[in-house]
This record gives structure tokens, C-alpha cells and sequence, in this order.
């Protein structure tokens, strides 16, 4: 059996893969391991969605599993799944749950489960709820009477947050003009009051959600509608979320795309002229373009790398007592003031710099060189993913592109975390060479993988 929990919550189609009962079971099992014996009070989780059709659906299932063991629900309703994580431990509940499926199509949905410090459950934890579903927790031990869970809607407590990410810069923004992508989520409900509270002119686009136009053509993943408004209508710059909000990309000026690795190297220059930046280091991860290096090698920024997501970023953060880390997705933890990814923080932060050194985003971004990089994925059953890190074939074919690119390329194919996924990244000088050798890699996973099934 697969793992329930990915690298961000477990994930899958509403209602099919990630049905009601599966949401009752995770939300008992989660308000039993997370809340622990709470002898002189009763438990309390914070509870927050995304603006998916499938999500209040879900968190109805999902509040009536914790309720079922007796804990209480505070929902907040829609939100960023950053206000989630800011917010368990700004109020004191014993444990934060967030539903969504990020920047995935309104058909996905997901659950994700913070801590009563508002970060994301280690790998163990998630070990302990899952076996708790898989054994079917509940029965002839659930509470009665006054024992039974209560739910209490407090939408008004985004207020805190708005003002938590406000409070992060001391520039004011007056003058700025700023288009932003909300991407039919959960930005559509906090970005107008954060980014007009520093002053900004502010643009909304795709910010009216209907249940199922979430990231549908907009947002972090698709940026081309958000890249013409700046142009045509003149704006300092663009920014793009994701369906929960803990993404950022950035859209210059000339309409130009600026990832999430160059919005870390912006920062964390800045942060290191300004001796905020820990150890003069950066926390990157394995799909980091080779671009940023080479910046950081000319800068004086030592670089550490993890794997994918942005939660291996964050442990490798909490280890050392780094302050900045990320991942080219716009996933970026700013240490000082988050204990996740936040997409409207980066936001507000980047924007400070900008008006802080005086300098066109363009400008900024000046700073890191980009090196071509093309990324292609393949849908792939949940058999062939297990099978994928075992397939001689796949392993060999990798080593050759290997030595065909040699010092003047890399290659990475690895399974999705959070989509069922094979995912192929090239990077190199010639782009015309690594298109070729990402078509070849992935022929090879199809013949291997999606034959077999």
C-alpha cells in the first residue's frame, strides 16, 4: 500500500482518492496523536480550506472525525494555508489541519496537518496518524453527551494574520504598483487587505473563486494572463500565488518571469548585505537551476541543498539555525516571520527590497545568471512510481544522459510528492540538446514504467 501522507499531506482525487471516510478516519486519528492525554481541558485543532468545490465538503468530514473523539474545532473557513500555520499557535490550539491541494486542478484535494508550533508533521508523526487509520480508531470508545466536540467559525481571526505579514516590512509601499494573481484560492481573501495596508496600487486578477476555476490557467503555474496585464497596464511588477497561497512567483516590468530561485538569491543578498542572513547561507533543494551557484559563489552565499519539498527544506532550516530557504516552485520560508512557505509574505517582502534599494525588480534579478532548464512530466499509475527507484532500465538510461552531458549539464528524474507523477528535469548550455534528452528519458520511463502498469 502507498503512503498516505506525500511530501505535502495526503493528496488525491476528492471524493474518490481522498473520499469523506477517509477524511473522518484522518481527522480522528490526527486530533488523538497531535492533542495527546489533555486531562484538564479539552483538545482544540484549527481547521482552515481552500476554495475548492470539495473542500467544505471535506472539512465537514473532517471536523465531525475530530469532534467524534472528543475534541473541539476552531475553523476559520477560507484561508492561506500559511494564516493555518500562523494561526495554531497565535491562538494556542493543540494542532493545525489545513484542506487543499495547493497548485493542483479543482479535482485534487488535500489535508495537511500542523502542529501546535505551526509547522508541518515529521515524517513519524504522519507514520503514527496513519497506522491509527489504518487500524480504524473509534468504535465503542468514542464519547457521548457532553463528551462529544464542538465546532466554532471564526473567520474574523485572518485579521491576525493579515496583520502578522504587514507588520514584516517596515517600508511603506505608497506609489507601488502591483498586479496580483490569486488564482481563484485562498489569497482571494486576504491579499487586497494586506498589500493595500503598505500603500500599494493594487491590481486583482483571477481573485473571483467559484469552486472549480481554482488555478484554472492562472496563478504560479500559469502566469501568461498575469505577464500581459502587467505589460499592458503599466505595473511595477506581478505577483503569482497558488491555490493556498504559500507560493510566490514574480512577473517583471517587461513581463519576464522571475522563479523562486531568483527571488531567493534576491533576498538572500540582501539579507546578507544587512547581516540577516545566518551563517551567510541559503537552503535550496536538488531542482535549484545551476544559475544560483554561480551567484552564490560570486556573492559569498554558501548554499545548502535538500531534496524536494519544501518541509525537507524547512528541517534542514531548523537544524543548522539557517533563516532563508526555498524552492524554485516560490515555496520561500522566511524564518523570522513563518514556520512554512508563504506566498503573500514573499510578496511583501520582495517588495520591501525593492523599495528599500531603490531598484526595478529586473534589476534585482540581474543578480542570478539562468541557465536553460526544461522540466516534463508523465502521468503514471501509483504501481509505477513504487516501482520507479528500482527499474535497472530507468537507472541506466539516467547515467548515460549523465556522461552525454558531462560537466556541462545535469539530469533529474524523480516521483512527484504530491501528483502521481514522473518528473524529468534537464539542465545545460544547449537547449536544444537537453529538449532531445528529456524526450529520449522520458520514452525510456514510458517503455519501462506505463507498460507494465
Amino acid at each position: 500500500m502507498a503512503r498516505l501522507f506525500g511530501t505535502d499531506g495526503a493528496r488525491g482525487i476528492a471524493n474518490a482518492d481522498l473520499n469523506c471516510e477517509l477524511a473522518l478516519h484522518i481527522g480522528r486519528a490526527a486530533a488523538l496523536v497531535l492533542t495527546g492525554a489533555c486531562p484538564a481541558r479539552r483538545p482544540r485543532l484549527l481547521v482552515g480550506y481552500d476554495t475548492r468545490i470539495s473542500s467544505q465538503m471535506l472539512e465537514a468530514a473532517l471536523c465531525a472525525g475530530i469532534c467524534s473523539v472528543g475534541a473541539d474545532v476552531t475553523s476559520v473557513g477560507v484561508a492561506p494555508t500559511p494564516a493555518v500555520a500562523y494561526l495554531v499557535k497565535e491562538t494556542g490550539a493543540d494542532a493545525g489541519v489545513m484542506i487543499s491541494a495547493s497548485h493542483n486542478p479543482c479535482e485534487y484535494n488535500g489535508i495537511k496537518l500542523f502542529s501546535s508550533t505551526g509547522f508541518k508533521l515529521s515524517d513519524e508523526l504522519e507514520d503514527e496518524i496513519e497506522a491509527q487509520v489504518t487500524a480504524g480508531v473509534g468504535g465503542e470508545h468514542l464519547p457521548v453527551g457532553a463528551g462529544v466536540g464542538r465546532v466554532e467559525r471564526t473567520p474574523e481571526l485572518l485579521e491576525r494574520y493579515i496583520r502578522h505579514v504587514v507588520s514584516s516590512v517596515d517600508e511603506r509601499l505608497d506609489g507601488v504598483k502591483v498586479a496580483l494573481d490569486c488564482a481563484n484560492g485562498s489569497a482571494s481573501v486576504t491579499a487586497r487587505a494586506i498589500f493595500t495596508a503598505l500603500g500599494a496600487e493594487v491590481a486583482l486578477l483571477h481573485c473571483t473563486p467559484d469552486g472549480v476555476n481554482i488555478n484554472d490557467r492562472c496563478g504560479s503555474t500559469n502566469t501568461a494572463s498575469l505577464a500581459r496585464y502587467v505589460v499592458e497596464h503599466g505595473m511595477d511588477l506581478g505577483l503569482a500565488f497558488d491555490g493556498d497561497a504559500d507560493r510566490c512567483l514574480a512577473i517583471d516590468a517587461a513581463g519576464e518571469l522571475v522563479d523562486g530561485d531568483r527571488l531567493i538569491a534576491i533576498h538572500a543578498l540582501d539579507r546578507s548585505r544587512r547581516g540577516l542572513l545566518p551563517q551567510d547561507t541559503a537552503v535550496v533543494t536538488v531542482m535549484t537551476n545551476m544559475g544560483f551557484w554561480k551567484f552564490a559563489e560570486q556573492n559569498g552565499i554558501r548554499v545548502k541543498k535538500t531534496a524536494v519539498g519544501d518541509r525537507y527544506v524547512l528541517e534542514e532550516m531548523l537544524r543548522c539555525g539557517y533563516a532563508l530557504g526555498g524552492e524554485q516552485s516560490g515555496h520561500i520560508i522566511f524564518r523570522d516571520y513563518a514556520t512554512t512557505g508563504d506566498g503573500q509574505l514573499t510578496g511583501v517582502q520582495l517588495l520591501g527590497v525593492m523599495r528599500r534599494q531603490g531598484k526595478t525588480l529586473r534589476r534585482l534579478a540581474s543578480v542570478m545568471p539562468v541557465y536553460p532548464q526544461v522540466l516534463k512530466n508523465m502521468v503514471v499509475t501509483p504501481n509505477a512510481k513504487e516501482r520507479f527507484a528500482d527499474d535497472v532500465g530507468i537507472q541506466e538510461k539516467i547515467h548515460e544522459i549523465e556522461e552525454r552531458l558531462g560537466d556541462e549539464g545535469r539530469i533529474l528524474v524523480r516521483v512527484s510528492g504530491t501528483e502521481p507523477k514522473i518528473r524529468v528535469m534537464l539542465e545545460g548550455r544547449d537547449e536544444k540538446q537537453i529538449e532531445a534528452l528529456a524526450d529520449e528519458m522520458l520514452a525510456t520511463v514510458k517503455q519501462r514504467l506505463l507498460v507494465c502498469g
